[in-house]
């Protein structure tokens, strides 16, 4: 697993190098955008046409110095070393000089002047802090906007983004402090303030901000246990932005915030921890029913200090659950025989019948009454 986040992250860092991503990068000494491609061809084009002014027209020379303005242009743009621009200047040079002598020497003037003047001319963006080097000496910051530097003796060290970044890290199979092996991702938000630490102090400053949040990482891991990984994220977060901070500030660097995006644990643990979790819960349950059956208990109990004393309060409590239970239960319920016998049910229950037996004769011979002839045709049927 590991080796396929390697991998990944080695394929996106190939994606995200680009020209413009290495002229920041220690390695350029200058930044070749494409306003110094336009004026590297607008000098070209000038020349061409000084020396078409002085010389008679020449189909060999307007391709030769066109071309010559198109692939420095390309090339420079590749490279974006003084170097480039001296050995590609030099061949032009020469290319131009073996073509067109005797009449070439306006098109050698454009070539140097053009191969000088055009990467002279910088531009930092608004984000942007340009560190200036002379002489391989620190000369100066320069602010965002169009700048000037000497060819040859002056370097653009780096172009510094001041933005608030976002870097992801990761520790993964560290153990915490109850021995746990677990793999927590995280993300840092930083930036850089002073542009001259960042860039002199420290070599790449960008992996080190990196390396530094992990090893904060990692000492935050062992020093907590897993219940406190997963419960306090946020101060784990702070205690590792703290650490960072302190690191990193030495630096012209501040961390403003790391948060934790996720912890993993191992499988067979993760299990474990939900059937603990079901058996908590479970056990909360049991004992909210035993306490709830203990409060019924003793509001029970004081009912039987009120119903003690009082034997017809507690005959109508009676006869009330029993008229209840006929009532939403059906016509059937059973009561032992201390309450029949003190509360009288068999008397009522007498009474009862006989009601319905008496009233069950009065509709019968109604019906005898209200048809006759139905009653004396019935037994020849």
């Amino acid at each position: 697993m590991s080796d396929l986040s390697k991998s990944s992250n080695q394929w996106r860092e190939r994606q995200s190098f680009s020209i413009e991503k290495f002229a920041t990068t220690l390695r350029a000494d200058f930044r070749f955008s494409p306003l110094n491609v336009f004026l590297l061809v607008g000098i070209f084009c000038a020349g061409l046409i000084a020396h078409l002014s002085l010389h008679e027209f020449s189909v060999h020379a307007v391709l030769l110095s066109l071309g010559s303005a198109l692939a420095l242009s390309i090339l420079l743009r590749l490279s974006q070393v003084w170097e480039a621009v001296v050995m590609l200047g030099t061949a032009d040079c020469l290319i131009t000089y073996l073509r067109l002598r005797p009449d070439s020497e306006t098109l050698l003037s454009t070539i140097v002047i053009a191969s000088l003047v055009a990467p002279s001319i910088q531009i930092a963006y608004q984000w942007e802090r340009a560190v200036l080097l002379r002489f391989g000496r620190f000369k100066g910051i320069r602010k965002p906007g169009v700048f000037i530097m000497t060819p040859i003796i002056d370097k653009v060290a780096q172009f510094v983004d001041q933005r608030i970044r976002v870097t992801d890290f990761s520790a993964e199979t560290t153990l915490t402090s109850d021995t746990v092996p677990v793999s927590v991702d995280a993300i840092a938000f930083w930036m850089v303030w002073d542009a001259e630490k960042s860039v002199l102090d420290v070599e790449r400053f960008e992996q080190a901000v990196i390396l530094s949040a992990q090893t904060a990482l990692r000492n935050a891991i062992g020093r907590n246990d897993l219940s406190v990984l997963l419960s306090e994220r946020d101060r784990l977060g702070q205690e590792i932005q703290k650490t960072l901070d302190e690191k990193t500030s030495a630096w012209g660097i501040t961390t403003q915030a790391v948060e934790i995006r996720d912890i993993i644990i191992p499988k067979g643990l993760e299990d474990a921890m939900s059937r603990q979790a079901q058996a908590e819960r479970e056990r909360q349950s049991r004992i909210i029913l035993g306490t709830a059956e203990t409060e019924i208990a003793e509001k029970f109990a004081r009912a039987s200090e009120h119903y003690r004393d009082n034997p017809v309060a507690l005959h109508l409590r009676a006869m009330n659950m029993v008229y209840e239970g006929l009532r939403q239960k059906g016509s059937m319920i059973i009561v032992p025989s201390t309450a029949v016998e003190t509360m009288g049910l068999g008397a009522l229950g007498g009474l009862t019948a006989f009601g319905k037996e008496f009233a069950s004769k009065q509709q019968e011979s109604q019906i005898e009454e209200n048809n006759p002839r139905g009653a004396e045709s019935s037994p020849s049927k």
